[in-house]
This record gives C-alpha cells, structure tokens and sequence, in this order.
C-alpha cells in the first residue's frame, strides 16, 4: 500500500478495521504507534506520521498503544500473497527463520546477500530484518506472559531473546512496561491447563465465512491427522522444533486458538502456520469487490461474504494430497492415504473410526463426536499428530501404499527432492521455481502443480480451470465450462482468480 498521507489519515479520522495490517499510525505528541481503527481520539495531523510494519514505528522509539495493540493486528495482506522477494522474506520471518538461523540464514534461503537484504526490507518496511524479526520476538513474549505462568527467563529464551536482559530492555522499549508488569496487568486472567498450553486470538479482517473452511477442512479430514467437531477444526503440527496440536475455533473478529506445543520456541511458527492455513491475512473487502463486479458471481459473494482459500500447514502434505487425489474421488483418495500413514505408523490411526467422511455433504453439520474421521480424544491430549514427512515416506515398504507403481514412484521421487533440497515447498518459497520443480517430476501435471501454488504457496490468482467440479460450478452459474473459455472469461476476476475457485466449487 502507498503510505499517502491523506489515504491514511482519513481511514485513522474513520477508524476503518480494514486497514489494521496495512499500516501504522505513529503519534509524535504521545511517543505511541497505533492501528488505523484505535479508538482513541483522532491525533492532530502535525503530531502524526504513518510506517509499514510495527518494527518501523518501534525503530524511531514509539511503543505498542495498550488500548489497541497494534502488535496483535492482522498481517499485512500484501506481504501474505506478494512473492517477490521481500513478501517472500516477511512469510520466513514469521515462520521465526531468524531466530533459528539468524540474518545470514535468512539470506541464504533468499539467495541474496545480508547487506541487499538488510537494504530491501529497509525499503519496503522502515526496518531491517534484525528489527522484523525483534517486533514479533516481543509480541510473542507477550503472548506468553499474558497467557502462560512460564517464569520470565523461560519465556525469553522461548521468545527467541538471546539472554534475559535483552528480553527485558525489549520489552520496556517495545511496551513501556516491564515484563512483571504485563503479567500484573493481565489481572485474574485464567490459563489453560497443562504445560505447553497457549490460548490465543488470531485477529483477521472481517468478514470471514468460517462454515466454509470448517466444511473443506471435514471433507478431507483424515484419521489421527486433523478432525473438525463442535465447530472447531484440530490438527497435529510439525514444528521446527518439535511437535504441536492446535483447536481453531472461529468467534466475532478473531480465531480462538488453544496450541499445544512440546517446545515453546515454535510459537511464533505455529500461530504463523495457523494464520496461513486459515488465510487470515487476507483482504476480503477487496476480493469479494473485485468478484462481485462480475454479475454471474454477484449473487453467491452477496449470500457468502468473505471466502476464504484453505491454505496448508506443511506444502509436503499437501503435495502428497494432491498427488494421490490425482483422477480418484475424496473418499478413494482419504483412504489411500489413511493407508499410507497405517503403514508408516500401524498405531498412527484409529482403524475404528469411519473413514467415508467423502460422503458427506458439504453443508452438513460438524458438531457431532468424532466427525472428520479423527481420534476422539480431546484437542491437546496427544490423539493428533502431524502428518508424515519426506524422510518417514521413504522409509514406507510399496506394500503400504496401495497404489498404481507410477503414482508410489512419483511420491518417492517427490520425498526425495524435498529431502535432497533440490525442491522447497515451504509457504515462502519462489512460486515459479517450486512449479517448474514439481512439473520436472513424474506424474505431475499442470493441475497439481497450480493446486499446490493456490493451497500450499499462497498464489492468489490462480484458477483451476480443468478441474471436474470448477466446471460444474462454472455451469451451475451460468458460465462457460470448457477451460479455455471459461479460463479467458476469468481474467476479469484477477488478481483474486484463486477466490473465484473455491466460488465455483462451493457452487459446485
């Protein structure tokens, strides 16, 4: 977004949520940074000034307003779906790459130099990657304070503080305040139980069609993995240090997110990983205007507000999703998979539970026991697990696939590039690279590849135009369903051309 003066001040003078992310308003008079939709008087223009991320305004010695936590807001929808360079390098950031491999970590992913790095970042977002990476290391500690009984040590070096002064300046400098402080404020408070336990909001820009993500995510929630049930999604998570489960439950303005984690140094990748999979960040103001432009969509983006693109956890996973569901129904392809993790892990999956959640109907209700075919332990109680990795796919005997050779060897060829690091299908990635990458592979084809840009790599414009039931859905709404006609007549629908999809698969 340009940080035009006058664009910015009228959405602060109108206290318009829709810019929360997009920017931050500075107020000189007070030494605080703000959201656009605080609710504290509207600051006189001389007093103001506007920066592009949080750690811009922390920078020239702001802090977070306490009113409107400006360090809690949802992120930045161009940085969520830019893949340029330093899109790509805001997504590693808050996947904590910093914190795990420093500055000279994080440019060597990007295949640049620290210093250009350093120069680009500072361009676009007022901060180095030093200062990005230290804006989150302090919300996440402040998470922890306000959530957790951790002692103060613990959660600094937790947070990713090199040592527990460093924690403490940080957050004197960031919230004015000392960290016992934060804790005192957090008054009776109460915290889950258990260790490893964080309850969280994840805030995003309304509106948000949550019965349609808990509807995808329950058609192809499999055993042992992920369940959707009393309107809550859970899931197991790999981490980069450890393993997690996390309870999504949609409320008014915000994701209520209990995390289980077994290192609390993947917090901050965790709750990154929960925003993508939900595309929180998104702008759905400025998509469904863009759809509703076109009369054919008018009529399901005014009696659907604010769809969402299911995104992925682990871009892994779901390449092997994709790969397997390959010219096979849901429910073929959820058992082959569900066999697939059996012969990984024979204790992997509760072999009792049904696994022809493919029969069910996209509208039906979620909120019995056990629906979305996982464990029916309680979220947190160890009964979900992330799905499988490159190395334990290879290590799967072909009797456990239960699948045609060609389609066993792509899958193995697939493990063994993401093991060998000659194809990287993290959220961050190159987009065109990955796909270039994947279509060097036997057995994928353009579908797959640009179903893994759409869910895995975050590529909003992308329309899968071939695919059975976007045709269906193309028909049902009175559109052209061949795929070149009906891929010609989309261009009016970019950039959000990915949005449109899943339109014409609800349609479908």
């Amino acid at each position: 977004m340009e940080l035009d003066f006058e664009r910015c001040y009228r959405a602060v003078d109108s206290r318009d949520q829709r810019f929360d992310g997009w920017f931050y308003t500075g107020v000189t008079s007070t030494g605080i940074y703000c959201r656009p939709s605080c609710p504290a008087i509207t600051p006189k223009r001389q007093n103001v000034r506007f920066f592009p991320s949080a750690a811009a305004a922390q920078g020239v010695g702001l802090r977070a307003c306490r009113r409107c936590r400006p360090d809690a807001a949802p992120g930045s929808p161009l940085w969520d779906v830019r893949a340029d360079v330093v899109g790509r390098a805001m997504r590693l950031i808050a996947d904590g790459v910093v914190d795990r491999d420093g500055v000279p970590g994080l440019a060597s992913r990007l295949g640049y130099t620290e210093r250009h790095l350093h120069r680009m970042l500072s361009a676009e977002m007022g901060a180095g990657p030093l200062a990005l990476a230290r804006a989150q290391r302090a919300q996440t500690a402040r998470i922890l304070i306000e959530t957790t009984d951790l002692g103060m040590a613990e959660i600094a070096f937790a947070a990713g503080f090199g040592s527990v002064r460093q924690f403490n300046d940080t957050l004197r400098e960031v919230y004015a305040s000392a960290p016992s402080d934060l804790r005192t404020a957090r008054g009776g408070q109460r915290t889950p139980a258990g260790a490893g336990t964080i309850a969280l909001r994840l805030a995003y820009r309304p509106p948000l069609h949550a019965q349609a993500l808990l509807d995808f995510f329950a058609t192809r929630a499999l055993p042992g993995v992920d369940e959707v049930r009393d309107r809550t999604y859970h899931r197991g998570l790999r981490l980069p240090h450890g393993t997690g489960e996390v309870a999504l439950t949609p409320a008014a303005g915000h994701v209520a997110a209990t995390l289980r984690l077994t290192d609390l140094r993947d917090l901050a990748p965790a709750v990154a990983r929960c925003r993508r999979l939900l595309d929180l960040d998104a702008d759905p103001a400025a998509i469904d205007a863009t759809l509703a432009a076109d009369p054919a969509l008018a009529a399901v983006v005014a009696a659907e507000p604010g769809i969402r693109v299911p995104r992925a956890v682990d871009g892994f996973e779901m390449a092997v999703r994709a790969i397997i569901g390959q010219q096979i129904s849901l429910k073929a392809a959820q058992k082959t998979i569900t066999r697939l993790l059996t012969a990984h892990a024979p204790d992997h999956v509760d072999h009792e539970v049904d696994l022809a959640v493919g029969d069910r109907t996209p509208g039906q209700p979620h909120d019995q026991r056990g629906a979305g075919g996982g464990r029916r332990g309680d979220a947190g109680d160890g009964g979900l697990r992330g799905f499988l990795g490159p190395e334990e796919l290879l290590a799967v005997p072909d009797s456990g696939f239960g699948m045609p050779v060609g389609r066993r060897e792509t899958l193995r060829r697939l493990a063994l590039a993401v093991v060998d690091g000659s194809l990287d299908l993290g959220a961050s990635v190159d987009r065109g690279e990955a796909t270039r990458g994947l279509l060097a592979l036997p057995g994928v084809g353009p579908w797959t590849a640009n179903y893994l840009a759409m869910r895995a790599f975050g590529d909003p414009d992308i329309l899968l135009g071939t695919d059975l039931a976007v045709r269906r859905g193309a028909t049902a709404l009175g559109l052209p369903d061949k795929p070149t006609t009906l891929d010609g007549y989309a261009d009016r629908w970019r950039p959000w051309r990915s949005y449109a999809t899943m339109r014409l698969w609800r349609a479908a």
